[in-house]
């Protein structure tokens, strides 16, 4: 049983209680009545969208670390390496 799944009938559903913010509850009020949905159904297919989306990096600049370490390489040279030899 995969986590992507469409809710069916016969699927076994969980009562849970959750705190919102204000707004967030506001605003899922009013998304339901425009899209005709109950709000524990905008909660659902929320929840369903981050359970099956790849995880974002936590800290996205990090994840540059290295990426032009060469043990070869230093400051002293870099307007060589950026613009070619003279």
């Amino acid at each position: 049983m995969g986590l992507a799944r469409s809710a069916k009938m016969y699927d076994i559903m969980h009562r849970s209680q959750l705190n919102l913010e204000q707004w967030q509850y506001e605003a899922l009020v009013v998304r339901g009545e425009r899209e005709g949905r109950s709000l524990s159904d905008l909660v659902r297919e929320a929840v369903t969208e981050y359970l099956t989306s790849e995880p974002k990096p936590k800290r996205p600049l990090s994840s540059l670390r290295g990426l032009g370490e060469d043990a070869e390489s230093s400051g002293r040279r870099h307007d060589e390496l950026l613009y070619g030899g003279r």
